[in-house]
């Protein structure tokens, strides 16, 4: 068998690769993930009482921009890192941008309050739980979005899972503002972004594991 004849036959068996597998699947998991939160959000939480009247208010969707700017920063990354030998490129601007605009959004109120008053500021009256409430809702997005990169065969692993729990956590954050009383930039700044950092801290733990291919 010559050279020519080889290259025939290996080329014989080559299926085409579909272009658009990554966006059905990304897709499904994102709208698994998000009725999931929305539904453990009504079973376990419940929506603000006065949600009708404080989703009239600018501060409101400013809280809601929040996460959901790192959601597509992290839908971006993770779109990139899904395949082999991608790097997050201009993606990782748009997961550190709207940090630093809520950190210094929280430096003005802080400046602006007094002394005495701005620790009540940070912690809310739901500190204790908000980060954990987050996790949860996060929970089936995660999974799904594990599903998603595992089938995709990313190189970068610890990243790839990291982006994975991240852009979960993001997506259940949107949701939790549903319920979440909390209206002070310093809380957003504080443990919304805990809530976020946590899965992904937990998908870099465990993408070399559960990715690996």
């Amino acid at each position: 068998m010559n050279t020519d004849e080889l290259i025939r036959q290996l080329g014989a068996h080559v299926e085409p690769i579909d272009r658009h597998l990554l966006a059905r699947r990304l897709t499904v998991a994102l709208g698994v993930g998000l009725v999931a939160a929305l539904l453990l959000l009504n079973t376990l939480l419940g929506f603000r009482s006065d949600i009708a009247s404080v989703a009239q208010t600018p501060l409101f969707w400013a809280k809601v921009a929040f996460p959901l700017v790192l959601a597509i920063g992290a839908l971006w990354a993770f779109s990139r890192l899904a395949r082999p030998g991608m790097h997050a490129g201009n993606a990782r601007w748009l997961l550190v941008a709207p940090v630093l605009v809520v950190w210094l959004g929280a430096l003005v109120v802080l400046l602006d309050t007094a002394s005495d008053a701005r620790l009540e500021l940070v912690l809310g009256h739901t500190w204790k739980t908000c980060p954990f409430n987050i996790m949860l809702l996060a929970v089936p997005a995660f999974l799904c979005n594990l599903w998603v990169m595992r089938g995709m065969r990313p190189t970068r692993l610890r990243l790839a899972g990291a982006l994975a729990g991240l852009l979960a956590a993001a997506t259940a954050t949107v949701v939790y503002c549903l319920h979440c009383p909390e209206m002070a930039v310093p809380f957003w700044g504080v443990w919304y972004l805990l809530g976020m950092l946590m899965p992904a801290a937990l998908g870099a733990l465990i993408g070399p594991r559960v990715l690996k291919w």
